[in-house]
């Protein structure tokens, strides 16, 4: 994978840098938002690896301008910040995972390798596959969604969770079925987060809760 590391911390960049190149990633190693910026807006990356707390600015700020954007590159979140509601926050900007520091290289490792099996999902022998649910579109070959005719821009993460619900529309699919196809290395907490945002995107109700079990899309059309 190329990645761009977005870390001021002089020793944990070096490690996590070194680490990532010992895995045979590429990695541009960056220390300011404002270069982060500038890079990911002329670069193709395959995943970003992103601390909140930058001498320039505030990560979360960076977040929400790439998902404004409608940039569905791969975000891990790395941070201090440990409370739930922080973490909340970096879910709701648009980061795909949340790693909390300290944490082991090799979690950070196999985080990445997750959000590439998400991609690679997307792009899967299935990707010409266009599914219809009343005014919903979800084009697996584009990696798209609309909804009414207008585009509905969703992480890779939101996509990974309404293409699960949609390949098996009609049928509950159960938070451990969710959280195998869409984030497998996050915790629990993070899948009710993405649902939300999700829900909140796609407007009029369409995802619906089965209490005790997980989540179903109908196909009413």
């Amino acid at each position: 994978m190329n990645i761009c590391l977005v870390e001021d911390d002089l020793l944990l960049g070096r490690a996590v840098q070194a680490a990532l190149i010992g895995n045979g990633h590429a990695v541009v190693w960056l220390r300011l938002a404002s270069d982060a910026r500038a890079r990911i807006a002329n670069d193709d990356y395959d995943a970003i690896v992103l601390d909140l707390g930058l001498p320039d600015g505030d990560g979360l700020a960076l977040l929400r301008e790439l998902r404004d954007r409608d940039t569905r590159l791969p975000v891990i979140v790395v941070t201090a910040r440990d409370t739930i509601g922080e973490r909340i926050d970096g879910l709701d900007a648009g980061a795909d995972d949340y790693l909390v520091k300290p944490f082991a290289t090799a979690e950070l490792l196999a985080r990445l390798r997750a959000l590439a099996r998400r991609s690679l999902g997307a792009h899967d022998e299935d990707a010409g596959i266009r599914h219809e649910l009343g005014d919903l579109v979800l084009d697996e070959g584009r990696h798209a969604v609309s909804r009414a005719g207008r585009p509905v821009a969703l992480s890779l993460t939101e996509f990974a969770l309404l293409r699960e619900l949609v390949r098996h529309r009609n049928r509950v699919r159960t938070r451990r079925q969710l959280e195998a196809a869409a984030l497998p290395e996050s915790e629990g907490q993070s899948l009710d987060v993405h649902m939300s945002n999700l829900r909140r995107k796609l407007g009029a109700p369409l995802i619906r809760t089965v209490r005790g079990v997980g989540y179903l899309v109908e196909d009413t059309s």
